[in-house]
């Protein structure tokens, strides 16, 4: 068993009290994470305030170096972290699971290490020269999730350094102990107070809504559900924080009458089981037509019973367990309903602890809770359609807008319904599949701003306009 300390301003801070970090694939302790107190909040706050001095005027090619630095310890240590996360988190070590994820971390640090925000000259003439500053704003606040807990740690702590900020992460008290290690690791080569973090089980003192609310934080990066994204946006209005919210999404994916089964297949199983299913940017629905209905489920299914799952530790596990109770609960609450409105092909039930059989239920409509809520867990429904923009009305009636996809022979017909869904990110004949150098963020109730790429980084600086 292991267990952390806090880091702040570059020093291990113990606490009075730790809590206990559940396998959720055994029930056993997976390791001891520190209950934080506010005061250690506030020692964490002030330190990443008091290190923004010295970090805010290195120069562009000092903080690529710190940054390439990081990306170089996680790359280091990628085994070790990738060990942590499947005994917190429950995700197979093997396929899309915990080394995925760490490859996933060290190429999306590399990539920002590389991106920059030159200054941009907006008039240079006779009546004078404009330029367009980009400047760091200040303390970062970083709120993660429990699904991919070091992954989305560098979503937000990389673009947050590369600009000149400094961070103080609180993860998920149900999966804080790779964070804690990734952020032990980035001290290693970063000044002191440049990161810190903060873990606390949320029983005792509510960490995360008095750091979305502290004075001294100019933004709050969260990962989450809509539910808490727009508690962390009505704190942050007082002070007027910038934000940039990823929430929920109930991603909807459209089969064509033209498209081949065999061949999506296996796209449309992982669009929708990576992860088990707990990614947000997972299809949640599955819209196919009439047509080639009976044959997209057959195939599908053909392709989901040969999925091993198991244990994380195993390595021939390539599915998990869902991540914890709660989340368990709603799944099994929303299968349960749905088993009584559609038909099973494949799963519908419980196996033993927090393990849940790849579900697929098909002959659903909107309107179903397993199709209206998203259930964020290995439970996909499938949806018969007649015409192609009944279908895109019916993935459009949703106050998500996080991703969806489009499924196809012709391209350019595809590519014509995409334009057509009201969603931050659309895929063709593809689902969820992100990368560093394309802006990711959701429309309607699915967030705010947008992460990756030039447009990412911007999120995390102030515009001076500067005339000369």
């Amino acid at each position: 068993m292991i267990e952390f300390d806090l880091t702040i301003n570059g020093q291990s801070a113990k606490t009075d009290n730790y809590f206990d970090v559940k396998n959720p694939g055994t029930g056993e302790v997976a390791g001891r994470a520190p209950n934080a107190s506010l005061d250690d909040l506030e020692n964490a706050v002030a330190s990443a305030k008091s290190a923004f001095e010295s970090w805010s005027q290195k120069s562009d090619d000092e903080r690529q170096a710190a940054c390439l630095a990081v990306a170089a310890k996680i790359e280091e240590n990628a085994e070790e972290l990738a060990q942590i996360i499947t005994a917190e988190q429950g995700k197979p070590l093997n396929g899309l699971g915990s080394r995925w994820e760490i490859g996933g971390a060290n190429a999306w640090a590399g990539y920002t290490a590389q991106l920059s925000m030159p200054i941009k000259v907006l008039q240079d003439n006779n009546e004078g020269r404009v330029e367009l500053h980009r400047k760091p704003l200040g303390v970062v606040a970083s709120i993660t999730p429990w699904n991919f807990p070091v992954m989305i740690a560098v979503w937000h702590i990389l673009p947050a350094l590369r600009t000149g900020n400094t961070v103080v992460v609180k993860p998920s008290p149900m999966t804080p102990l790779a964070t804690l290690r990734l952020v032990q690791l980035m001290n290693e080569v970063l000044p002191a107070g440049v990161v810190n973090i903060v873990t606390g089980d949320d029983q005792q003192e509510n960490l995360g809504a008095t750091l979305s609310a502290h004075p001294d934080v100019r933004k709050v990066v969260f990962t989450g559900s809509c539910a808490t994204g727009q508690k962390v946006m009505a704190s942050a209005a007082e002070t007027m924080k910038r934000l940039t919210l990823e929430l929920g999404g109930n991603d909807a994916g459209i089969v064509l009458p033209d498209a081949n089964p065999k061949a999506i297949a296996e796209g449309l199983f992982w669009g929708a089981f990576i992860n088990n299913g707990q990614t947000c940017a997972a299809m949640k629905r599955l819209y196919v037509h009439d047509s080639i209905y009976d044959e997209v489920c057959d195939e599908l299914v053909a392709f989901a019973k040969n999925i091993p799952v198991g244990v994380g530790s195993d390595e021939n596990a390539i599915l998990g367990p869902i991540q914890n109770q709660m989340q368990f609960d709603k799944v099994e609450r929303l299968v349960d309903d749905a088993k009584t409105k559609g038909r099973v092909l494949l799963g519908g039930s419980a196996g033993e602890g927090l393990f849940f059989n790849p579900t697929i239920i098909a002959d659903l409509k909107n309107g179903d809770a397993l199709v209206d809520e998203e259930q964020f867990g290995p439970a996909l429904p499938i949806i018969r359609y007649t015409d192609v923009a009944e279908a895109i009305a019916a993935a459009n009636d949703s106050p998500n807008g996080l991703g969806g996809s489009v499924w196809g022979t012709d391209l350019d017909a595809a590519k014509q319904v995409a334009l057509q869904m009201e969603c931050g990110s659309v895929w063709i004949n593809k689902h969820g599949a992100i990368q560093p150098n394309a802006p990711f963020g959701g429309v309607k109730g699915s967030g705010l701003g947008v992460e990756f790429a030039d447009e990412g980084l911007a999120e995390y600086t102030d515009i001076q306009t500067v005339f000369c």
